[in-house]
């Protein structure tokens, strides 16, 4: 019984990570973009079964530890960085480069030390939703145990 307790866990953290995704529409929604500019903090990370399973975010860490992450996002020239900064999670800093696309799409680029953002091939598609000049979510879809789940990310204004 251990063992098929053991492979099931084993199923579900392998089947909840991110894979990257596909290239996005390039042409920009400047309003969504510039209500964007400032920095945020990631209030809350919440899905369904987030008390018995696991997901990994953008192949970083637990999706937990993006809760209280700090993050800047510059509009006239779409980069900006994050950083984790939650305790017992893994020290983590980025810059990023982003941008929201007329589709509601947030699609955003990690970028190691000196890479620039056209040499980065990996990045990641969530939608935005219930934007405000105070708050908005980003929503990642991801599979886990082969159905479709939706990880919100809840940001809020920090200044």
């Amino acid at each position: 019984m251990k063992k098929i307790i053991l492979l099931f866990t084993l199923v579900i953290l392998a089947v909840s990570c991110k894979t990257p995704a596909p290239a996005a529409s390039t042409t920009v929604d400047r309003r969504s973009q510039v209500a964007i500019k400032g920095n945020w903090t990631i209030v809350s990370v919440t899905y369904p079964g987030s008390d018995m399973f696991k997901v990994k975010s953008f192949d970083i860490a637990d999706a937990k530890c993006f809760e209280g992450s700090t993050w800047k996002f510059v509009s006239n020239n779409d980069t900006g960085e994050m950083a984790l900064t939650q305790a017992g999670c893994p020290a983590f800093s980025s810059p990023i480069k982003w941008y929201v696309n007329k589709d509601s799409q947030f699609v955003l680029k990690f970028l190691g030390e000196g890479v620039k953002a056209k040499k980065q091939q990996v990045g990641y598609i969530l939608r935005i939703d219930d934007q405000t000049m105070e708050s908005f979510k980003l929503i990642d879809n991801i599979n886990i145990g082969g159905k479709l789940t939706n990880v919100v990310y809840q940001f809020r204004k920090t200044n």
